[in-house]
């Protein structure tokens, strides 16, 4: 949930327990003016074109500095640092030596138009927004955008999706509503590359709002062509009842529609940031330095009312929250402990560990500034939104500076010290494995793809598989609150023999007919042995077990089982080992090896070498945890 709505879904910094607010208001002209006009359903026109003709002009004041603001839970930081919108004494912000006055900016076209012209140096937005407006901010050295810091993540956007969209790849072909140039542009643009998808393969629905008559939920709602939308947790709920729901028909839901993919699971898609003019910046850097941690002295503060609140109430939080629904309105934030506190709950604080981590970790090649840059130029030259690449600039701000170090309690002085686990891996997994066990994994499982091995294959070779390893440690990174369960499978061939031979001369199964044309009976009825769910029932109730020399298929399909684990934990090392020495964050708790043995052959009854060798493969299924999997923490890097 972005800059362009008003939440109410919570998910709270760190991962913190889901939950959601159910009540809709108005949203922010961001919704309804950004970026683009849409000329054909898979064209939009340049961004140069919607802000116009604009003489850039140099920023002659400083004292007050317009800083524009958005509607979104991170700006509740600024507020309390700043004391309102105009900076107030005794606040973290007036005591930076600061004065500031701060100005709407969810029409993100002006905000451009203001930055170009000199009224303010300042740009607020998510990191695709600004790389959908990089052609015309980057033209010129003067107004070339310096992303100078991260404020939060998002964790409360939503592709809501029909019964027949159950993975991501289930979106080829598919019809897709969404909002024109908004921040879910980028989500989108996530999920397709997650899939191995490109823009052609989907048919876009654009939709001029967000939400309301215009909005994508009601689109979704009339045009049962469309397989899917964007929404924010509102239309969420209006659509399916709830994040864990699926829709009945009553009560205005839509019959079998339910929540694929969150960011709450995809939580590092939208990145909130600050950009700055070039020619300000190289002029005034220590003053973006003492905005900056100014900011994040606010976010620590908030932070802290906010878990007080929670706990025992807190008179500083409700205060802030007043100051936030009078700064909004109150038909924006009709109440405070829903609207306000929804707000604030929705969106997850990054501090300065998460700024370090974003800017100065070279092993942060995914979701870090590099990855976000080359990503967001990607997208707005593929989608039609730039012809040429103007690359933003990083922050080469000292996060251990004193202007940060003595202001903030909670500060990491290099990457090095950045926590490597965030899942707990035992609870982890115990839910993967509850999964498996309930036949419910593929319910959990957002994309899956395999590797094939040979027959006594347990090594496996990163220059053999390194695209699909590459893959892993993408998902790992983008999809920041998902597992990825490494499934290890096995041949059935064997087990089946020995069954065939135990059940023959035991007596519990009869065969008719020739070689290649057999029929099989047990207990006189028919029985198959493709039926791989029956066939492991019954080796199960180990019947052909009486002491006699007779090879037992239970102790063959055992055997399958502990190989199919063996080489998931084979694989698992082969991908930390990878990730290592190309440099690359990796959470190992993260991934999870699964043994599945002979229990989803591709082929039940192989009937050659090349069939057989199908059925041995390690399949890597990303997956959908509880936010109980992943260990709370103030800032979330």
């Amino acid at each position: 949930m972005k800059t362009n709505l008003t939440l109410h879904s919570s998910h709270g910094a760190g991962g913190n327990t889901h939950k959601v607010f159910r009540h809709l208001f108005k949203y922010s002209l961001f919704c309804i003016m950004l970026l683009c006009v849409v000329v054909s359903a898979n064209a939009q026109e340049r961004f140069a074109d919607s802000v116009g003709a604009v003489t850039i002009g140099d920023v002659t004041s400083i004292s007050p500095l317009v800083v524009p603001y958005i509607t979104w839970g991170g700006e509740s930081a600024l507020f309390h640092a700043n004391g309102g919108l105009t900076t107030q004494p005794g606040t973290i912000m007036e005591k930076q030596g600061l004065n500031l006055k701060l100005v709407p900016g969810d029409n993100f076209q002006q905000q451009v138009r203001d930055y170009m012209s000199g009224k303010t140096p300042i740009l607020r937005g998510t990191f695709r927004m600004i790389a959908q407006a990089s052609e015309v901010i980057g033209k010129d050295p003067r107004t070339k955008p310096v992303i100078f810091g991260q404020l939060t993540w998002s964790a409360g956007d939503h592709f809501v999706g029909r019964t027949n969209i159950r993975k991501i790849s289930d979106l080829s072909g598919k019809k897709i509503a969404i909002q024109k140039g908004g921040p879910h542009v980028g989500m989108l643009y996530d999920m397709l590359k997650t899939a191995r998808l490109s823009k052609t393969n989907v048919q876009i629905v654009w939709v001029d709002e967000l939400t309301g008559a215009n909005g994508p939920a009601e689109r979704f709602r009339k045009d049962t062509s469309i397989a899917g939308c964007f929404v924010i947790t509102p239309d969420m709920i209006g659509l399916t009842g709830g994040p864990d729901n699926t829709g009945t028909g009553a009560e205005g839901t839509v019959k079998g529609a339910h929540v694929v993919v969150s960011t709450a699971t995809l939580s590092r898609s939208i990145a909130d940031v600050y950009a700055c003019r070039k020619d300000f910046y190289d002029k005034y850097k220590p003053f973006i330095e003492r905005f900056f941690a100014g900011y994040l002295k606010g976010a620590e503060e908030v932070v802290a009312l906010k878990k007080n609140y929670e706990k025992s109430g807190s008179t500083k939080y409700n205060q802030l929250l007043t100051m936030m629904q009078n700064i909004y309105g109150k038909d924006v934030l009709p109440t405070l402990e829903e609207d306000a506190h929804g707000l604030i709950a929705d969106c997850t604080f990054v501090g300065q560990p998460g700024n370090v981590a974003f800017f100065n970790d070279p092993r942060n090649t995914i979701t870090g500034f590099e990855g976000f840059n080359k990503a967001g130029l990607d997208m707005a030259v593929n989608w039609g939104f730039a012809k040429q690449r103007y690359a933003m600039l990083p922050s080469d701000l000292n996060f251990n500076s004193n202007t940060f170090k003595n202001l903030l309690a909670t500060t990491v002085a290099a990457p090095t010290q950045l926590k490597q686990t965030r899942f707990k891996k035992e609870t982890v997994r115990a839910e993967i494995e509850s999964f498996n066990e309930d036949a419910v994994l593929d319910e959990k499982t957002l994309i899956s793809f395999t590797i094939q091995f040979d027959a006594n294959q347990d090594t496996f070779s990163a220059t053999q598989y390194s695209a699909e390893f590459d893959r892993v440690v993408e998902l790992a990174s983008k999809y920041g609150n998902a597992a990825i369960a490494i499934k290890g499978h096995s041949d059935p061939s064997r087990t089946l023999s020995v069954l065939v031979k135990a059940g023959l001369s035991k007596g519990f199964l009869k065969r008719t007919g020739t070689r290649g044309n057999y029929r099989y009976f047990l207990n006189g009825k028919p029985f198959s042995l493709e039926n791989t769910a029956e066939l492991i029932k019954l080796i199960e109730q180990r019947k052909q077990e009486d002491g006699s020399d007779v090879e037992s298929p239970y102790q063959v399909m055992r055997a399958a089982l502990k190989l199919s684990e063996q080489r998931g934990e084979a694989v698992k090392q082969s991908i930390i080992d990878y990730a290592r020495r190309k440099n690359a964050r990796i959470d190992a708790d993260q991934i999870v090896p699964v043994g599945v043995g002979i229990k989803e052959p591709i082929i039940p009854k192989p009937t050659s070498p090349t069939e057989a060798a199908e059925n041995r493969r390690v399949e890597f299924a990303l997956i959908k945890v509880s936010a109980e999997a992943v260990a709370a923490s103030d800032f979330d890097f």
